[in-house]
């Protein structure tokens, strides 16, 4: 015969939350205008490991005025605070010189395409004469150095 137990146990199960990935991930310094691949790449990797890297290749969705689909209507608001969070996380990444330069832009996208547009143009810009500068590097035999 089975006696129950004066204490009875209680079993507290929580519920399962998952743990956003970027707690392991570290937020890119600060970009001050130097070295924009790295920042870039880094950058990148940060937002994706939020789940708001889609939000730099991403069109705004369009919904019509009269819609009354609640679902169209609650997916585009959803984009929406997506890609205000994926804008502000870039703008925070940001020196306060160049946030004041880009905060402007309207979408995570557009604030992307404006910093590839300046920065890796600079870049290839710098890679350029630095390769001319090598190519006209001319080695005389003639000199001895001392």
């Amino acid at each position: 015969m089975a006696t129950e137990s004066a204490n009875p146990v209680t079993m507290v199960v929580q519920p399962h939350v998952a743990q956003p990935i970027a707690a392991q991930g570290e937020r890119p310094e600060k970009f001050s205008g130097n070295d924009f691949k790295r920042w870039y790449q880094k950058m990148q990797f940060y937002l994706t490991t939020l789940n708001l890297a889609r939000f730099l290749s991403e069109e705004v969705p369009v919904v019509s005025e009269g819609e009354t689909d609640t679902q169209k209507r609650a997916a585009m608001d959803a984009w929406g605070h997506g890609d205000f969070l994926c804008r502000n996380y870039i703008l925070n990444g940001l020196s306060d010189t160049l946030y004041n330069v880009y905060s402007s832009a309207t979408t995570a996208r557009a604030l992307w395409k404006s910093l590839e547009k300046k920065y890796k143009t600079e870049d290839a810009d710098l890679n350029k004469f630095i390769v001319r500068k090598f190519l006209d590097f001319k080695m005389v035999d003639s000199k001895t150095k001392g």
